[in-house]
């Protein structure tokens, strides 16, 4: 579709429409660096870009991931996938009071398939995923770089010029191989900035080939201006940042298509001056071209706005401190501030972290602070940019600059806190974007100190040197995200003060096993962070399992009074009033847990347990069967539930529960031992045996199932069964409670029966 618009005020529009004064000033020409053709630079670019991440390839599923990817039932196939239209990132309901409504379907698309081809969770591929997308933003940087500093330009037969071909392969390699850019990559759930950036960049591409001069000189194809918009929304749905790339399409082609001189426009404006209108607002279609992208804008707004629900994204201040203070000012000054850390993570990416919140970056409180140097910093390099991108009078100069700019912050507004609250302080995947910005203009100043240098040949190796450095970092970090330990201890140094880098730590040993370790740190989280919740809860249970009991009570009963609704501390506290014997308040809190979350199996299970030592049987059987119906694999609420029936002499009703629950849980070794040991006494010797069997073929060196094996034997008359398996208890477990005298009465009766023999 092509569309068509008279200029009369425009004489030989058909040699202005895309070219560039041939009179400005070359990039490439003061750039000392390689020149190669597009293909081997793409190459180039490719390889070294996955050079730098290819050794996180065989990494963990680790920090958000296991959220992400691991806990999202999304990713299953059980999920109808029209569910994915209707949750968050995470498998939550958008209309969830608690759902920070990142609303990635596509993302979680690509999960799912990747556990699809997988056969389950196995990192490899999701890893391989990432860096193949990496690699190949990387190679269309070269394409859009080229662009961005050379300009758009065309062939007499058609073809994209590349006229900075060595100023493209600089930026496009600067990009691939910016350490920033690691947790995208290495992090699996850095994939929706990739696949944002990936369709954010096809966007551009696509805007750009709508240009595409033609023998008329000044058409365009609406065709591809509409194709840009739906890559657009692709992105969008991919991540939030995805929308912004309508923003810098108009900007391209205000500024480069139809060199658009904002200050001049401003001028006019203010004076109403009559030859407004030619300016190149009205020119070449411009004005129609900004309407489509700002209906499609609108229309992607509405729709996503519609989804989500109108209902803000639900944070909490430990999260972003700044966006709570109740003064103007101090959330003002703190969020400069963080736009000032963001800046340096891409000028000097050496300390990196996970995680920025929980006090990792105290609050500016008072213009005393020295902290305020950094954002006076950021503003006055920010103004000279602006100032020179609007007022200089050298037009290369201007485009140069109001794109690099454009780039750097039009990505970076949805995390700039200005439009609506955001769940971080600082976040590296977020800089993914916007380090196209700082690549560009980094790649300009190079050009300018190449101008103003006869020591090119040094300032080009020490270009080559940061490159190098950089890779380095790249592989060192992408090494320390391959694992939660590394990951997390990475954090320690750069986040001394961030009471979640010290809870992670934690968590990380006490999963291993190491609970004395665990407990310093996180006894160092609550000290920093006296209302983490989720560290004395964790705390709390580790205590509960060393008998601590009384602090471990006063952990959980300080984590349910900051954060009432805390279920898992409440079911936590009934746990340990149990095991003090109080157990009215135990039920009490039980209960209190599952008041605030009501699909809450393993609280239902603890509940039974309760009920069970007060022989409250009809209770604590409904209470397992609660458990069970809200998670029907729920082994230890069924074996519960079978063994009580099994020992308040009810044999038929257990026998159905454990063919029930065998039904679900077919290969649970620990639910064919209870049925069998119900079945025995049933006297249904040749079933129970078959299930003994089956099970100690599952688990062999369970000295209790060669034991009741053996008694089952022993009833049934197969004596030498019954010794062979009762020596093979006694020989796993010497101290097995009642096979030695078992096996003692057997011993007796072989020895009477051979007597007798002999008599």
């Amino acid at each position: 579709i092509l569309c068509s618009q008279h200029n009369a005020g425009a004489p030989h529009s058909k040699q202005a429409f895309h070219r560039m004064a041939q009179s400005e000033f070359n990039l490439d020409h003061e750039i000392s660096w390689f020149v190669l053709p597009s293909y081997w630079a793409k190459i180039i670019v490719g390889l070294i870009s996955c050079m730098c991440f290819a050794n996180s390839y065989d990494g963990d599923f680790v920090f958000d991931d296991s959220e992400a990817i691991i806990n999202n039932k999304d990713l299953r196939a059980e999920t109808p996938l029209g569910d994915l239209w209707h949750h968050d990132f995470w498998g939550g309901k958008l209309s969830s009071n608690t759902s920070h409504k990142s609303y990635r379907p596509l993302t979680v698309l690509t999960f799912r398939i990747n556990y699809l081809f997988a056969g389950g969770f196995h990192p490899v591929g999701f890893h391989v995923i990432n860096i193949i997308l990496h690699c190949a933003i990387s190679v269309l940087m070269v394409d859009v770089f080229s662009i961005l500093l050379g300009g758009l330009q065309y062939s007499s037969k058609g073809r994209r010029l590349n006229l900075a071909p060595k100023a493209s392969l600089l930026a496009a390699s600067l990009f691939a191989v910016h350490p920033v850019h690691t947790e995208c990559v290495a992090g699996i759930v850095g994939r929706a900035d990739l696949l944002c950036a990936l369709f954010f960049l096809l966007s551009f591409l696509g805007y750009c080939k709508a240009l595409r001069e033609n023998k008329e000189g000044n058409h365009f194809s609406i065709l591809w201006v509409l194709a840009s918009v739906l890559l657009g929304a692709i992105a969008l749905l991919c991540k939030e940042q995805g929308i912004t790339v309508l923003g810098l399409n108009a900007v391209f082609d205000a500024l480069v298509i139809n060199k658009l001189n904002i200050v001049e426009l401003i001028q006019k404006v203010l004076r109403k001056d009559k030859s407004l209108e030619n300016v190149g607002l009205f020119k070449k279609g411009l004005l129609f071209r900004i309407t489509l992208l700002l209906s499609g804008g609108a229309t992607m707004l509405c729709l996503r706005w519609r989804i989500m629900g109108t209902g803000p994204p639900a944070f909490t201040e430990v999260d972003n401190p700044a966006s709570f203070a109740d003064s103007l000012f101090v959330r003002a000054i703190n969020y400069n501030y963080y736009y000032s850390l963001n800046a340096w993570l891409l000028l000097c990416p050496w300390w990196l972290c996970f995680d920025w919140s929980m006090g990792c970056i105290p609050l500016i409180k008072s213009v005393s602070d020295w902290r305020i140097i950094a954002l006076a910093a950021l503003w006055f390099c920010l103004i000279a940019l602006i100032c020179q991108a609007l007022c200089s009078q050298d037009s290369h100069k201007r485009r140069i600059l109001t794109l690099g700019l454009g780039f750097l912050i039009i990505p970076f507004l949805p995390a700039s806190n200005l439009f609506f609250r955001v769940g971080f302080v600082v976040a590296e995947r977020v800089i993914y974007l916007p380090s196209i910005g700082y690549c560009m203009l980094l790649t300009y100043g190079f050009s300018l100190l190449s101008k103003q240098t006869k020591k090119k040949k040094m300032l080009a190796a020490t270009v080559l040197g940061i490159l190098l450095i950089n890779v380095l970092r790249c592989v060192i970090r992408s090494n320390q995200w391959r694992s939660e330990e590394q990951l997390f201890r990475s954090a320690l140094s750069v986040c001394p003060l961030n009471a979640k880098v010290h809870y992670n730590v934690g968590k990380n040993l006490a999963d291993k096993g190491n609970q004395t370790a665990a407990i310093k740190y996180y006894r160092e989280a609550v000290r920093l962070n006296p209302k983490y919740v989720h560290a004395m809860n964790n705390l709390g249970n580790i205590l509960k399992e060393r008998n601590e009991l009384q602090e471990a009570e006063g952990l959980l009963s300080l984590a349910v009074q900051i954060q009432p609704d805390f279920a898992a501390a409440w079911m936590n506290l009934g746990i340990v009033q149990n095991s003090l014997r109080r157990f009215e308040e135990a039920e009490q809190s039980y209960w209190t847990a599952i008041k605030h979350r009501k699909k809450y199996p393993d609280c239902y299970y603890n509940l039974g347990r309760l009920y069970a030592d007060l022989n409250r049987h009809i209770d604590a059987l409904n209470a397992w069967r609660n458990a069970t119906v809200l998670k029907p694999e729920h082994s230890l609420a069924w074996n519960n539930m079978i063994i009580l029936l099994d020992n308040t002499g009810n044999l038929a009703q257990a026998e159905a529960v454990g063919r029930e629950a065998l039904e679900l849980i077919p290969n649970d070794h620990s639910l064919m031992f209870s049925l069998a040991n119900v079945l025995g006494k049933s006297q249904k010797y040749k079933e129970s045996e078959a299930l003994f069997l089956k099970a100690i073929k599952a688990n062999p060196n369970a000295a209790s199932y060669h034991g009741n094996l053996a008694v089952l034997y022993h009833r049934w008359g197969n004596l030498d069964l019954a010794k062979k398996h009762y020596e093979v208890s006694l020989k796993l477990d010497p101290a097995a409670p009642g096979t030695k005298e078992n096996y003692s009465l057997l011993k007796r009766k072989l020895e009477q029966l051979q007597k007798k023999g002999d008599a």
